[in-house]
């Protein structure tokens, strides 16, 4: 498998010569009082689904690491940059430097993708190329084209910048001896514990990886293990379970890739309701981000507590100590299990994030979501975040490969992520004069009280 990412220092500057315009204003560039060029917000719909793709076809769409989640957050935190950096609505991320608003939001946005796309998966520049290129035929030639792709080279120039040296392929290593409730590569493939690294590199939003690590799993010996490994023991097994035919699919329906389950939702969100440019670059810096940075919080806690899998808890439930479990030396879960440790679980985690974030950003909890599943080639509509949290802790049991502890754990370190994300990015600015964009629902949605976010399932 090919290592995205570790070719990236070959240097953003490298690219910046595949287009050559004249130089942008300077970094402390001062928006003048004309309106901005009208923007179409499908150019940064339209380049999500070029990273989904990117990022999908050099990793696998199956990769069951939480990979996918960072480079999504990188090349999002960029395109919002580059977009609200000229349409001075939201705070940057990390960053200063304004765009002129004469400039074109949809070069700049469509630039700030391709430039980042092309600095950590070079090779697929060929395919890149080719969309930038279909991209900038659609915008307007002149001034304001020109501003906008300078400002948009920028825009990706510093966040390839700002994370130079954030621990990503680190050497980090997992040492735990497999002894009674430790992780160990689990059947059928046996595969050592995946990119261990992620629970150590910087996060986007957070101060450290740690910050919202949760208390330690259930004891073995503890009546609560008990009733998770025969929850999972009786839901999650292969063949003879006790769930029924809405269950199991529910378990199959999240089995897949969920970061590209929540690309193709959003982008459907984006465009049914409307959501100017500034607001559709923003969505998705903000739920990208988030997603990360619960995947960094999630791997943490995995390297951190190395919990085993149900897997290995059910045939060695004989080990453990507790009197309440029962071993089943060849117990078999619905899904393959992942090659990383149980607690907590990653995709509990992304998608309390995910949803919490989104709601804050968006004014609403009822965040009408079309989710589709290539796992089961089936979607679904969730109206509301907290039946979609439910769900998603309620699959990662039936399809055997975690503990319901560890569902809930990642759901409510999700949580304080989304919290955190609403509390100090992507926030928005003050002005006296009129917004440069018209989306159709108001700019400066009012915030909601925590009350009204999105819970975890009790």
């Amino acid at each position: 498998m090919s290592r995205p990412g570790a070719r990236a220092a070959v240097g953003i500057l490298a690219t910046l010569a595949l287009v050559a315009v004249p130089a942008a204003a300077g970094p402390t560039a001062v928006a003048d009082d004309r309106r901005a060029p009208a923007a179409d917000a499908s150019a940064v719909r339209h380049w999500n689904a070029v990273a989904t793709q990117t990022i999908s076809a050099s990793l696998g769409a199956m990769h069951p690491s939480g990979q996918v989640a960072l480079w999504h957050g990188l090349v999002s935190a960029a395109v919002h940059n580059a977009v609200a950096g000229i349409e001075g609505r939201y705070a940057l991320y990390k960053w200063k430097a304004r765009g002129p608003a004469t400039a074109s939001p949809e070069a700049a946005a469509v630039t700030a993708a391709h430039r980042t796309l092309v600095a950590w998966f070079p090779a697929s520049q060929t395919r890149l190329d080719a969309e930038y290129t279909a991209s900038l035929a659609r915008i307007p030639d002149g001034a304001a084209e020109r501003q906008g792709i300078a400002y948009g080279e920028r825009a990706a120039e510093h966040i390839v910048r700002l994370r130079e040296g954030d621990g990503r392929f680190e050497p980090v290593e997992y040492t735990a001896a497999p002894e009674p409730g430790v992780w160990r590569p689990t059947p059928p493939a046996h595969q050592p514990y995946l990119d261990v690294w992620l629970g150590t590199v910087r996060p986007l939003l957070l101060t450290s990886p740690d910050q919202v690590r949760p208390g330690p799993p259930p004891a073995l010996t503890s009546a609560r293990y008990a009733r998770d490994v025969n929850e999972v023991k009786t839901m999650g097994v292969k063949g003879g379970s006790g769930r029924t035919a809405h269950q199991t699919e529910t378990a199959l329906f999240f089995g897949g890739n969920l970061l590209v389950q929540f690309q193709t939702a959003f982008r459907d969100h984006a465009a049914r309701h409307r959501l100017g440019i500034a607001d559709t670059a923003r969505l998705f810096a903000a739920v990208n981000t988030s997603a990360a940075d619960a995947v960094i919080a999630s791997w943490d806690s995995k390297l951190h507590y190395g919990f085993w899998r149900p897997i290995s808890a059910v045939q060695l439930a004989d080990t453990d100590g507790n009197p309440a479990t029962d071993a089943v030396p060849g117990w078999q879960p619905l899904l393959v299990t992942p090659p990383h440790p149980d607690y907590v679980s990653g995709h509990a985690a992304v998608a309390a994030a995910v949803l919490r974030t989104a709601a804050g950003v968006l004014g609403t909890a009822r965040l009408d979501l079309y989710v589709r599943s290539e796992a089961t080639s089936t979607t679904r509509h969730y109206a509301h975040a907290d039946r979609f949290n439910q769900d998603m802790v309620d699959a990662r049991v039936w399809g055997g490969i975690h503990f319901r502890s560890a569902d809930l754990a990642g759901c409510h370190a999700g949580n304080r992520i989304g919290d955190w994300a609403l509390g100090h990015y992507f926030q928005p600015l003050r002005t006296s004069g009129p917004p440069m964009s018209r989306p159709a629902r108001p700019a400066h949605t009012p915030p909601l009280s925590r009350a009204a976010l999105p819970k975890c399932p009790r």
